[in-house]
């Protein structure tokens, strides 16, 4: 099966019902002359163009199998400005699109783990696009004489391509969904409030996600000339290309240290830079100030994110240490008396979760409850996964990432039975994927917008169902101080 991109013709493969093409570039390798940079066109190439095998993954470390994830490694390489398009019919027309950003702290991952692939969005009547982009210092080290947020500007080349060339697949450029989990729902709630992204989507969808990864040009300026001063050069472009980026991306801390990682606990900066001008300010006093509300959003998250994984790290702390370590979070002294059932170590993890996600994802909801005219769709997942944590710490429950084979519908992708069990609720995800698709296609999920009056969310569980104001406790305690 073959498709006309701007660069030239793709041969993708058809398996009877989807046609998938996969590792399609669209810009240029981001290395050798083009290393820092902003993203380029690829280069036009003659002939039919194979693209039948995976992309490469942006270079980052290799990461441990944690046991929580599905079970692959990552193909890295220079040529990885690519994207996979999975379509029911590239002869089709005015089909909708879904373009999705993986996660991975902006320091791992790629478009092609296993838990979301897009085949089933295609199977369904969407056409889905699965972008990588750069991560770790290639993508958001700030350094002189080169463009800071070099892994948004690439995010913005993937939709430009989207716009460009979906028509060719399918789909409709002008019904366009952006969407993602974790870091990649922090990519879309960044876009969503990024004037040079106007136009470019219709709907977006954050998962597990957050508006509030964004540092100041000060900040990000700063850890850049530490990391020079310690690598023996200065934090300019020219200095760094001597740096192989195998050698750079070693000098970058483990991702999944320190809970969820080292760049959204703070310690290094890799993420959106607040520059005035592509990123004008912190994404979520965007929303607040009524940014982008005229787009309409779907956000949620899991029932306890960080636990399985916090749990494991804080076996055998004492209530002293689990107070302090709330403090530092910034929780108030009430959070350990609303949760007067848990242990030391299992209060911390929830806190984890709540102070990365949950409450992230309700101070968006609020957000946009206040200033948007779209409505704003909110979800929590509370399925818990009975599995035995394979790091300690109680069962995997609602752990971060459980939801996405969910989501995509691939409860039988590699690493789900291991994660999920041997029989995850087949309804859970037909009804997950299916309000997806729905919103993807209209807008519409199936339950009403979240506002100030009930403030109704959609409970993802064996039974889901939408509930009034079902996180009231948890919306007073995670309050911005």
């Amino acid at each position: 099966m073959i498709v006309r991109t701007p660069s030239g013709l793709v041969r993708g493969r058809f398996d009877g019902t989807v046609a998938s093409f996969l590792g399609v570039p669209y810009a240029a390798p981001p290395f050798g002359e083009h290393r820092f940079g902003a993203p380029v066109p690829p280069p036009a190439w003659d002939g039919v163009r194979p693209a039948l095998l995976p992309g490469a993954a942006a270079p980052q470390r290799a990461t441990d199998d944690i046991g929580l994830y599905a079970p692959e490694v990552f193909a890295s390489g220079e040529d990885c400005l690519n994207l996979d398009v999975h379509t029911p019919d590239p002869g089709a027309a005015g089909l909708p699109v879904l373009v999705w950003f993986h996660g991975g702290a902006f320091a791992i991952g790629g478009n092609g783990a296993a838990w979301h692939r897009g085949h089933r969005f295609a199977r369904d009547g969407v056409v889905c696009v699965s972008a990588n982009y750069r991560l770790g210092f290639e993508g958001f080290l700030a350094l002189d004489g080169a463009p800071l947020n070099r892994g948004v500007l690439d995010w913005l080349a993937a939709l430009e391509w989207v716009r460009s060339a979906v028509a060719a697949f399918g789909g409709d450029p002008g019904n366009v969904t952006i969407a993602g989990q974790s870091a990649g729902g922090a990519a879309c709630a960044t876009l969503l409030t990024i004037p040079r992204a106007a136009g470019l989507f219709r709907r977006a969808i954050v998962m597990s996600g957050s508006a509030s990864l964004a540092v100041s040009a000060q900040r990000a300026r700063g850890y850049a000339g530490e990391l020079a001063a310690r690598l023996g050069v200065r934090p300019a472009r020219e200095d760094f290309l001597t740096i192989p980026p195998a050698a750079l991306v070693a000098e970058q801390p483990p991702p999944l240290s320190g809970g969820e990682s080292g760049a959204l606990s703070g310690a290094v900066p890799i993420q959106p830079v607040v520059d005035g001008e592509l990123v004008p300010s912190v994404p979520l006093d965007a929303l607040r100030a009524g940014v982008g509300g005229h787009i309409p959003l779907l956000v949620g998250c899991t029932g306890d994110e960080a636990g399985v994984f916090v749990r494991a790290m804080a076996r055998g702390i004492d209530e002293a240490t689990a107070a302090a370590v709330l403090a530092q979070m910034g929780l108030p002294p009430g959070y350990r008396d609303a949760h007067p059932g848990l242990s030391p170590e299992e209060l911390v993890g929830r806190a984890a979760g709540d102070h990365l996600f949950r409450r992230e994802t309700i101070w968006i909801e609020e957000a946009r409850a206040a200033t948007a005219s779209a409505p704003t769709h909110a979800y929590e997942f509370r399925w818990e996964s009975p599995v035995p944590s394979p790091i300690g710490g109680g069962k995997v429950g609602a752990a971060h990432n459980i939801d996405l084979p969910f989501a995509f519908d691939v409860l039988d992708a590699p690493g789900v039975e291991r994660t999920a069990g041997q029989r995850p609720p087949k309804a859970l995800a037909e009804a997950m994927h299916g309000a997806w698709v729905r919103f993807a296609r209209d807008g519409d999920p199936g339950w009403p917008g979240y506002d100030r009056a009930r403030r109704q969310v959609m409970i993802f569980d064996t039974e889901s169902e939408v509930a009034d104001d079902p996180l009231r406790p948890q919306r007073h305690l995670l309050r911005e101080p």
